[in-house]
């Protein structure tokens, strides 16, 4: 009896989002151990169907850099990075687009469609989707210097999303899965940073969140204590002083595009954790970090 009044008391509690959150979009940047660790895979599969069905319509962004890897060690192509950037050849392209379009991305959507989703793969190439211009990367490499212009190969940054795809699949109730490959005017493929991706797409659907799936509890402060919400001015204070630093600094500032591109809210998340997704939209305190406007 009791355990049915605490389940009853869960489902009370989840009702004021549910209600708040009906008919909104939210964009999941997915990435991390929850695309590695089986049970984290089903429940997170399972965290997207269940959104579909109260009416919020995700949009998934996935990344694969472990699994890229994987595949170039076994081609014995060696991988280089620059601030933390995979320099990217044309061979390294081709494995790129093989690894991310033809396989995470149809693996993620086939454990959707399996526990009873309608989701579609795309890659930024399917309808021009995601455009994209080759990233220019500026490097010091002697102090009083002018910087060198560093070249990454086929790493690039998006200029532009078109949302027309993505908006006629939220029409037929579909849930699209989006790898991070982009097109250039030149028709050649870009390989760009998942994040980037997933707060560009979310400016462009002016979605009610943005939610970045990691391998860390969220934005710790200087006692490395979790912050539970901060806003954008506080977030700057945070990457000013050097207490948020390595690779949370990119996150955050995906975040900050996000929301001054018209993204409602923020969240960087603890993908480790089982139905991370639930915890962090229908609960009062959440489990990571939420940055608001």
């Amino acid at each position: 009896m009791t355990t049915g009044t605490e389940t009853a008391e869960i489902l009370i509690e989840s009702l004021p989002y549910i209600k708040e959150f009906y008919g909104k979009t939210v964009v999941i940047k997915y990435g991390g151990h929850a695309m590695v660790d089986e049970e984290l895979k089903k429940n997170f599969a399972l965290d997207i169907l269940l959104m579909k069905y109260i009416g919020i319509n995700p949009v998934i962004v996935h990344g694969g850099g472990p699994q890229i890897n994987k595949f170039l060690k076994k081609m014995n192509i060696k991988s280089d990075y620059i601030q933390g950037m995979r320099v990217t050849d044309g061979e390294t392209m081709d494995v790129v687009e093989m690894v991310l379009v033809g396989k995470v991305n149809k693996e993620i959507v086939g454990l959707i469609n399996f526990h009873g989703g309608r989701a579609i793969g795309l890659s930024g190439r399917d309808g021009d989707l995601i455009q994209a211009k080759k990233m220019q990367l500026m490097k010091s490499l002697v102090e009083n210097a002018p910087p060198e212009l560093i070249d990454l190969g086929r790493v690039g940054k998006v200029t532009h999303v078109n949302p027309e795809i993505l908006l006629t699949l939220d029409s037929k109730d579909f849930i699209p899965v989006i790898a991070p490959v982009g097109v250039g005017e030149d028709g050649q493929s870009y390989n760009i940073n998942a994040d980037l991706v997933a707060g560009a797409v979310a400016a462009e659907l002016s979605a009610e969140k943005l939610i970045l799936l990691t391998d860390v509890e969220g934005v710790l402060d200087s006692a490395k204590e979790l912050i539970s919400t901060m806003d954008i001015a506080q977030s700057t204070e945070l990457i000013d002083s050097g207490i948020a630093d390595g690779g949370m600094i990119p996150k955050i500032q995906c975040c900050q595009d996000a929301i001054t591109g018209g993204v409602g809210k923020a969240h960087i998340l603890d993908g480790r954790i089982s139905h991370a997704l639930l915890l962090e939209i229908f609960t009062r305190e959440g489990i990571g970090t939420e940055i608001t406007p």
